[in-house]
């Protein structure tokens, strides 16, 4: 991941480049999905190649209840091409996780091609047993990696297209992750902490908020920082192509989701 320095006539550019190592003052960027956006094929990728996982140091947090992992997978989620059902205009999606409960409350016309996406794959049980990967205190908290190597495979490059920015992106707002190029969210989720208002012009359109269990958002294992290669926290390249083996091997503290279902 990358630095969002303060400045807006480069916060776009800032999402393509690497760390600025000599800047000590300069803010994390804003939550990036490793999908390969609709780009030509000399685009740089956003993650550099996956480097060898280090081993576990310390015992943790235990990992996630049982979800898909421990059983089949909903076939549905090794074909994005079948989930694409329209959202309701309205509803609520809760989330059961290491730390407790939190309620998403989706608002179709804030962004319907999110809320669509969110909605299908809540649905198809994509988040279950998914583990918050980049948690950042004061800035955000970031998910929506499976924990499937195949079923990640399977996504990287499902895209949907962007939707204009009609929420701005305040505390406990629930947002994709893209990267700098269009069209590029596909399952990557965050939650902002705090006001995030300047990620705004960069196409980061909330598609709902967080309604109750702000509190165990709060609470979220933040212990590792920012990603690699710009921290100490998970590859995300490396999640993407050895799931949840490498996370809870190498950063067994991370909290993660048990279940997600839609309930209203």
């Amino acid at each position: 991941m990358k630095l969002l320095p303060r400045h807006a006539s480069i916060a776009l550019l800032a999402l393509l480049l690497p760390v600025a190592a000599c800047d000590k003052t300069a803010e994390p960027t804003p939550p990036e999905s490793t999908a390969k956006a609709a780009a030509p094929a000399t685009t740089a990728p956003a993650i550099p190649p996956p480097t060898p996982a280090a081993a576990p140091t310390s015992p943790g947090a235990a990992p996630a209840a049982a979800g898909p992992l421990a059983g089949a997978v909903h076939p549905e989620l090794l074909d994005p091409s079948k989930l694409t059902a329209k959202a309701p205009a309205q509803f609520q999606a809760k989330f059961t996780t290491t730390k407790g409960d939190f309620v998403i409350e989706v608002h179709r016309d804030w962004s319907p091609n999110g809320a669509d996406r969110f909605y299908n794959l809540v649905k198809a049980g994509f988040y279950d047993d998914v583990r918050f990967f980049r948690a950042v205190s004061g800035f955000m908290v970031q998910w929506g990696i499976s924990g499937d190597p195949a079923v990640s495979a399977k996504w990287q490059t499902a895209n949907i297209d962007d939707d204009p920015v009609k929420q701005s992106n305040k505390r406990g707002y629930v947002t994709f992750a893209k990267t700098g190029a269009p069209n590029s969210r596909s399952t990557q989720l965050f939650i902002s902490f705090g006001d995030n208002s300047r990620l705004d012009s960069g196409g980061f359109a909330p598609f709902g908020q967080v309604t109750k269990g702000m509190d165990v958002v709060d609470s979220l294992y933040t212990g590792y920082g920012e990603g690699a290669p710009g921290g100490q926290g998970p590859n995300q390249g490396l999640i993407q192509s050895k799931g949840n083996a490498y996370l809870d091997g190498s950063f067994p503290k991370l909290d993660g989701i048990k279940h997600a279902e839609i309930v209203k």
